[in-house]
């Protein structure tokens, strides 16, 4: 199957949206002991900038090119998998964060069902996804449809919706005009 982002991995820095650092370490309660697994993290450009912060870091991608961009910034811990299916115990981590990347899985409900079993109790899970109400981010959206990549955008509340499915409460922290951030407790 043809992966948009291995074509991209090695200029994906330089072109995706600026991190708001601050923010979301303030979301995580970072630094804090333990692990931290960046879902769907791809070249590693968040976690590469967290990973003073907590003990352990593991990027999950599908993209092995984008792993490879992971593995290059050192001290990251990278496994080529569907986050759907993760290849991890329960209870694995105390801080999960997905930035810019639900979108992309190929089952966002199955993603957050494996994402809460793979996190313990007391941990935090930090999304931020695009705000699909911003008429540029519908652009977006059209062209990665018309670029044939499997994106789904959802809402916040339709997020927030998937997670009460769960049987967890969640809640919207903060909108800026092209994004929003979900904070879970478990």
């Amino acid at each position: 199957m043809f992966d948009h982002f291995d074509i991209i991995a090695p200029f994906y820095d330089r072109v995706i949206h600026k991190l708001d650092l601050n923010r979301l370490t303030d979301f995580l309660k970072l630094p804090a002991r333990g692990r931290m697994l960046d879902a769907g993290g791809g070249t590693g450009r968040v976690s590469s900038r967290l990973r003073s912060l907590i003990d352990e870091i593991v990027v999950c991608d599908l993209s092995l090119s984008m792993l490879k961009q992971a593995k290059n910034k050192g001290r990251l811990l990278t496994v080529q998998t569907h986050v759907e299916q993760l290849p991890f115990p329960n209870e694995s981590f105390e801080r999960i964060v997905v930035v810019d990347a639900l979108h992309h899985f190929c089952d966002q409900r199955e993603s957050i069902r494996e994402l809460f079993r793979v996190l313990k109790t007391g941990g935090r899970l930090v999304l931020e996804e695009p705000n699909i109400d911003n008429f540029i981010i519908k652009w977006v959206a059209l062209a990665e449809k018309l670029a044939l990549m499997r994106s789904v955008f959802y809402s916040s509340d339709e997020i927030v919706d998937m997670i009460k499915d769960q049987g967890f409460n969640a809640r919207v922290e903060s909108y800026s005009r092209f994004f929003f951030w979900v904070v879970i407790i478990k």
